[in-house]
């Protein structure tokens, strides 16, 4: 099998690009993930955080197929979701406590007064 020479090897996989932006319904929010292509799959921790650092929604993708990904995150616990949010997304192979990239955006929901 011969290897594409626009696909990197692990080593030099890294995120390239996160979006995040809320539904119209202020209770799910659209994380969008671009990867550097790869020859080995990578696997992606992503986490939703409120202003008080709690985890409020969060997936896991393993061995990931794709190189530009997009994920919705429900969010939980929440009565009133209007807020500060981080979401933080990590690339790693072995050891999900030891990414070899990172990347955190900050978000804004507005209150539902807003979004009508």
């Amino acid at each position: 099998m011969q290897n594409n020479p626009g696909m990197r090897p692990r080593d030099e996989v890294r995120i390239e690009r996160v979006e995040a932006e809320p539904f119209p319904d202020g209770r799910r929010i659209r994380v969008q993930v671009d990867v550097t292509p790869f020859r080995e799959r990578p696997n992606l921790e992503i986490v939703l955080h409120d202003a008080q650092g709690r985890n409020v929604g969060e997936a896991s993708v393993i061995a990931t197929m794709t190189f530009k990904m997009e994920f919705t995150l429900h969010l939980r616990g929440m009565a009133d979701p209007a807020g500060s949010y981080t979401v933080d997304v990590a690339l790693y192979y072995d050891d999900p406590l030891a990414p070899q990239d990172q990347r955190r955006i900050d978000l804004s929901l507005p209150s539902s007064s807003e979004l009508d």
